[in-house]
């Protein structure tokens, strides 16, 4: 609900891909719970329908951004691989063989093929951006044989490591000027265009940045009554209002208290006093999920420190503000701002000031009790 623009640009992009122009790579970022993998997913969903080669992966999730891609386009290049496969394909597909091995010597794909006599291979070296390179130039070949494109997405993006970002927007750079069909699109915290920005300093013109933020009060009414309507069911407006007031908007808390109220309420109209249920029982959803969980993988000592945050609400707290009120020096706190920047809880915003990740935290970390 409410991204049709973004979801436009994303598909216009796709278009002048296939046509065989350039288009710009596209980046979102924001606050947890705001929409940005169901809207990643969405563009993947607008590429397969395509028919591209499209592979969607998770940074951060215990695989290297090599061994992820290379799993990914498995599938796809399995689904292509045929006796009559053309020439520049059955290079790309011996190309996707050498990538594999150059993360899993044990491991290998013919894909059911007699590959010894095609070009390609040579994606082992072991360098990133060499191998990955390697493998893109040749997928956009075989892409362009299919006549379609080549897709990746990427999400959490900020957990990419430092030579995983620079490969990443070297690639972009190099293959829009040397017009291959593939495009990037990457998803991650508000902390994402500083990260590209640090990797190479000409991401900030490379990308399209699109700030995915909570919807605006006529969307969030939307997003409750459009679906129950479907369903034959129907809010009264004292009960929208109480629900798009409790969660400000914010697509995930839309989510969880749509659902209690639903829920709870008998049907087919969902009142008031359904809407007070379902936003209890929300908020007692959120406290022992979606902040709980957050909050028990702090520790002790970065807990205190994101206690010291919560004074200051969502807006954000001054570095040194935070250390005055542990009667610390900043200095000495850095181990525990970086851990849980590292965490994904708290990002960096601008120099000198950090934030939460997430809508509400400050609110739930004052209502926990002191250790």
């Amino acid at each position: 609900m409410g991204r049709e623009r973004e979801r436009r640009t994303w598909d216009v992009a796709v278009n002048r891909v296939q046509a065989g122009r350039t288009a710009q790579p596209i980046v979102l970022y924001g606050l947890r719970g705001v929409g940005k993998t169901v809207l990643l997913s969405q563009f993947a969903k607008s590429a397969l329908g395509a028919e591209w080669l499209t592979a969607q992966v998770e940074a951060g999730s215990g695989k290297s951004l090599r061994e992820s891609l290379g799993e990914a386009f498995h599938g796809p290049l399995s689904d292509l691989a045929r006796p009559s496969a053309g020439r520049r394909l059955l290079k790309a597909l011996k190309t996707a063989s050498s990538f594999k091995a150059s993360y899993d010597s044990t491991g290998t794909w013919n894909f059911g093929l007699d590959l010894t006599q095609s070009a390609g291979g040579g994606a082992d070296s072991g360098v990133l951006e060499t191998d990955l390179t390697k493998l893109l130039r040749d997928l956009s070949a075989a892409a362009e044989e299919e006549r379609v494109g080549v897709a990746i997405l990427i999400d959490e993006a900020q957990d990419l490591t430092r030579d995983e970002l620079t490969a990443v927007c070297s690639i972009a750079h190099f293959s829009g000027q040397q017009g291959w069909r593939l495009l990037f699109a990457l998803a991650g915290l508000p902390s994402l265009p500083r990260v590209l920005a640090e990797a190479k300093s000409y991401s900030e013109r490379l990308f399209v940045f699109e700030r995915i933020e909570h919807l605006p009060d006529d969307l969030a009414r939307q997003a409750l009554t459009v679906p129950a309507v479907a369903e034959g069911a129907e809010w009264t407006p004292e009960a929208v209002t109480l629900v798009v007031g409790e969660t400000r908007g914010y697509p995930y808390f839309l989510q969880q208290f749509g659902q209690e109220t639903w829920n709870y309420a008998p049907g087919p109209d969902l009142t008031e006093t359904d809407a007070q249920v379902g936003a209890a029982r929300g908020r007692a959803a959120l406290d022992n999920g979606f902040f709980r969980a957050r909050w028990d993988r702090a520790t002790k000592a970065e807990q205190q420190y994101l206690r010291a945050m919560a004074a200051d609400g969502d807006a954000g707290s001054s570095s040194g503000e935070v250390a005055s009120r542990l009667g610390r020096k900043v200095t000495s706190l850095g181990p525990a701002r970086a851990s849980l920047i590292a965490k994904g809880l708290i990002y960096a915003p601008e120099h000198g000031v950090v934030a939460f990740t997430v809508p509400g935290m400050a609110d739930f970390i004052q209502r926990q009790p002191q250790a």
